[in-house]
């Protein structure tokens, strides 16, 4: 498992950087504000359909959450954008005994309430018209590594142009309180229905 780093020169100038190029691809980002513990970390479940994600929460913490970012990503994109590790990215290699160890490492984390703990359960890209998330099976490894007094937040992202040049980016955020002993099933249906109602809203969007 490869840990962030820190430098703070690097996180600034990047912060800077990815507020610039959002604003400057996109029309707007828009998302909605929800009730929050601010003295309880967050673990922020999100799906994944195209290369702004990440940037694109990053900059929601930075607007909204303002929580310490921390990401789980690849080994492979650790290495190749090499200013990750700056922002709050570890690594994860699938298929590998230290994939345990980095759930392990992401699970504690979240016993800091200063942190927000992204994750992407369904473990790569997928399309954005996909009608159901899928959850790999290491997200409770992850979970069962804290104390469990963390929040959950899902965030469901849509892009759509309307009559605009540029896309709009629309996040849709939702709390989610669940039991002590949830189980992955459960997560996934949650986060589902969130993704359904999301996705309902946004084709329901009027121009």
């Amino acid at each position: 498992m490869l840990e962030p780093r820190q430098n703070w020169i690097v996180f600034k100038f990047f912060s800077w950087y990815i507020n610039r190029i959002i604003k400057s691809d996109f029309h707007d980002l828009l998302f909605n504000k929800i009730d929050l513990d601010r003295n309880r970390s967050i673990l922020l479940l999100a799906n994944h359909f195209s290369w702004w994600d990440g940037f694109v929460l990053f900059q929601i913490n930075r607007l909204y959450f303002k929580k310490k970012f921390h990401v789980m990503i690849s080994e492979e994109n650790y290495h190749n954008v090499w200013f990750l590790k700056y922002l709050g990215s570890f690594s994860v290699k699938k298929r590998s005994r230290s994939i345990i160890e980095t759930l392990e490492y992401a699970g504690k984390l979240l016993d800091d309430p200063n942190n927000l703990v992204l994750i992407f359960p369904q473990g790569k890209l997928h399309s954005g018209h996909v009608d159901e998330v899928n959850f790999e099976k290491g997200l409770m490894n992850l979970i069962n590594s804290s104390s469990k007094t963390f929040q959950y937040v899902f965030a469901a992202s849509f892009i759509d142009y309307f009559e605009n040049r540029k896309p709009t980016i629309n996040c849709y955020l939702q709390t989610w309180e669940g039991a002590e002993f949830t189980s992955l099933q459960l997560i996934k249906s949650a986060f589902n229905k969130h993704y359904e109602i999301a996705r309902q809203k946004q084709t329901a969007t009027a121009v």
